[in-house]
């Protein structure tokens, strides 16, 4: 028996509920039938009466529900049953990229290139419709049986105009350290370009098997983001082509502008992703990737083709004189401080809290999508450290705080993109 459902499982005289798939904090997922359409559907459920979370599930309804795009998990419906809200989704058979990564390791520069070059489509029909994701990651992408990428979990997306403002709780910071932007540790607004960043993590990992950061706490993570550089993945993994390993430093750069935006990006490694490319000419082979157990046997990669869009080049050598985005005094002395201190009053920032199980060897698992496996932490909320003293409480929550920039100057007030 599902709460608030019924014995029969059947949702709102149209979805009869099946298995439960996988549960998060904030609600759980079901495969279902659709009985109307005759077709599988995942089914997320809220499991709590908290007005805040009704409104983030709103909000995940909402911001999903601008999106139509092969590259991001389809929303079909929203609504109330017995006073349960509830979301019905595409089914999606596969599993998620962070379970890809566990099962083989690092993957093929030009398999990671085309796969890249999915999750940056999507990013960029996001983008287009005023929607920011904040929680890029492997575990929020989901891999098809047939080599699809798909964008899930828009649980804590944003609207990038004010009208959409303040649903988060002021003074917070969500996302996960492992791929958050160097600005949205600062506490400064989510924009595009943190997406981009956040891929640039993901890609980063998917080609020499773990993050560009690693430190103890999550905060120690946090602070490399801000200030410290990347070693270049070929550096990790001898053999990744210069080219890739150098774009991908392109899509971590410090400062926002910097960063090509998720059109440029995914252009740029589709067509990576389509010509074969040997490894660096130095005698050195690309190592194998380390495997923990067999790989189930799958179609070849397919990439869909971009949105028509204007043509462009793109560069992807670094700019010069660009201002570094660091706060070494912030973070690394009164800002670490301050986020320690938050910390200890309970709040996390999860570092690497996906660990995955390796889906079976034999077929792919149906999984569910936009909701974490039974179990896995979600995106961690922390507030932000206060810039100045003197803080005001804004009653439209349109804000986040972080530490001082270098100069020892608050950032003051950012409206209508973020917490």
């Amino acid at each position: 028996m599902v709460i608030g459902v019924g014995v029969q499982g059947l949702l709102a005289d149209r979805y009869q509920l099946q298995d439960r798939l996988g549960s998060g904090a904030m609600g759980e997922v079901w495969r279902a039938d659709d009985r109307l359409l005759g077709r599988p559907v995942a089914v997320k459920l809220l499991r709590t009466d908290e007005a805040a979370d009704a409104e983030r599930f709103r909000l995940e309804a909402q911001t999903a529900g601008r999106l139509n795009h092969p590259n991001v998990v389809g929303m079909y419906d929203f609504g109330s049953h017995h006073g349960r809200l509830y979301l019905v989704m595409e089914l999606v058979d596969g599993w998620t990229l962070a379970q890809e990564r566990s099962l083989r390791g690092a993957l093929d520069p030009q398999e990671a290139a085309a796969l890249g070059a999915q999750v940056a489509s999507g990013l960029a029909a996001a983008h287009r419709q005023g929607v920011i994701h904040r929680d890029v990651k492997p575990a929020n992408v989901m891999l098809s049986a047939d080599r699809t990428a798909k964008i899930a979990d828009f649980g804590i997306a944003r609207f990038a105009d004010e009208a959409a403002a303040g649903l988060t709780a002021t003074g917070k910071i969500v996302g996960t350290a492992d791929y958050l932007a160097p600005e949205r540790a600062l506490g400064r607004p989510a924009q595009p370009a943190s997406d981009v960043y956040s891929l640039g993590c993901v890609l980063y990992e998917l080609l020499t098997g773990r993050p560009p950061f690693r430190g103890a706490t999550p905060l120690a993570v946090v602070q490399q983001h801000v200030d410290a550089p990347p070693a270049p993945p070929a550096r990790l993994r001898p053999g990744i082509p210069q080219e890739l390993s150098d774009y991908i430093l392109f899509l971590l750069a410090k400062e926002p502008a910097h960063r090509p935006t998720a059109d440029q990006a995914a252009d740029w490694l589709a067509a990576y992703g389509r010509v074969p490319h040997a490894p660096e000419p130095d005698g050195t082979a690309l190592p194998p990737a380390a495997v923990t157990a067999p790989a189930p046997a799958m179609p070849a990669t397919s990439v869909p083709a971009p949105p028509t869009r204007v043509s462009r080049t793109v560069t992807h050598s670094r700019p010069r004189g660009r201002r570094k985005l660091t706060a070494r005094a912030a973070v690394g002395g009164a800002g670490l401080a301050l986020f320690a201190a938050a910390a200890a009053l309970g709040a996390s920032l999860n570092s690497s809290e996906d660990t995955p199980s390796a889906p079976p060897a034999s077929a792919p698992g149906t999984v569910a999508t936009s909701a974490p496996a039974t179990g896995t932490a979600s995106p961690a909320s922390v507030p932000a450290a206060s810039p100045a003293p003197r803080q005001t409480q804004e009653q439209d929550g349109d804000r986040e705080e972080g530490p001082k920039d270098k100069h020892g100057k608050g950032k003051g007030k950012h409206h209508g993109s973020d917490d």
